[in-house]
């Protein structure tokens, strides 16, 4: 099918009749078709913000409200939406947690050195729990201990005698309980949330596995 007016001097030249110089409809018509088609299979925004399914199956944080209205009126569609909130789970989170666990040492620091009358003498003693517990406990049970005020505090009552002695890892074995107070030491409440409550529950926990008495 032809077109008898002139061609228009910006329709692109695939549009146009190389021989009579006239404008091709039928091409026209079908690549007006085939972007018709290229659009219509775009992911679009919903039509409410509250319409967002985000999959925050990993338990970092929850859905947000107040981010999901703001990311609407932005146009943000469902896939973008689980973009903006995957990238946060993968980049936002960790950032903040180990600004959180470095100011969480820095506080435990401060109380151990107030507690143990100055910086100089926290050296010192620190200095002493170190060698005491790679001679007497197992590295899991030293780093356990070593990771908070409750554990050095335990650490050190041990040192002095007040706390019933530890033995060797190699005089144990690997028993039931110890597969799982490790098991606990993966769970991310430990190692990356630094739940105070629950470190000192598999401190404590052992402790009193190897409190067997000197």
């Amino acid at each position: 099918m032809m077109n008898t007016l002139a061609p228009q001097p910006n329709i692109p030249e695939k549009f146009i009749d190389p021989q009579s110089g006239e404008v091709r409809l039928d091409s026209l018509l079908s690549s007006y078709l085939e972007l018709e088609r290229k659009m219509s299979e775009r992911p679009s925004r919903p039509a409410s913000p509250d319409e967002y399914q985000v999959d925050v199956s990993h338990g970092l944080f929850d859905i947000d409200p107040d981010v999901n209205k703001k990311l609407y009126e932005y146009g943000f569609t469902l896939e973008q939406v689980q973009a903006v909130y995957d990238m946060a789970a993968e980049k936002l989170v960790p950032m903040i947690l180990e600004m959180s666990a470095e100011f969480q040492a820095d506080r435990e620091n401060e109380r151990l050195i107030a507690h143990f009358g100055g910086e100089d003498k926290w050296q010192e003693i620190s200095r002493q729990l170190l060698a005491y517990g790679r001679k007497n406990l197992p590295p899991e049970v030293l780093n356990s201990l070593s990771s908070s005020f409750e554990g050095i505090m335990a650490l050190h009552r041990m040192m002095q005698g007040q706390e019933p002695g530890l033995v060797s890892e190699g005089e144990t074995g690997v028993n039931a309980g110890e597969e799982e107070l490790r098991s606990m030491m993966r769970d991310p409440r430990y190692w990356r949330e630094r739940d105070p409550g629950y470190v000192a529950k598999v401190t404590e926990g052992f402790r009193r596995m190897y409190g067997a008495g000197k």
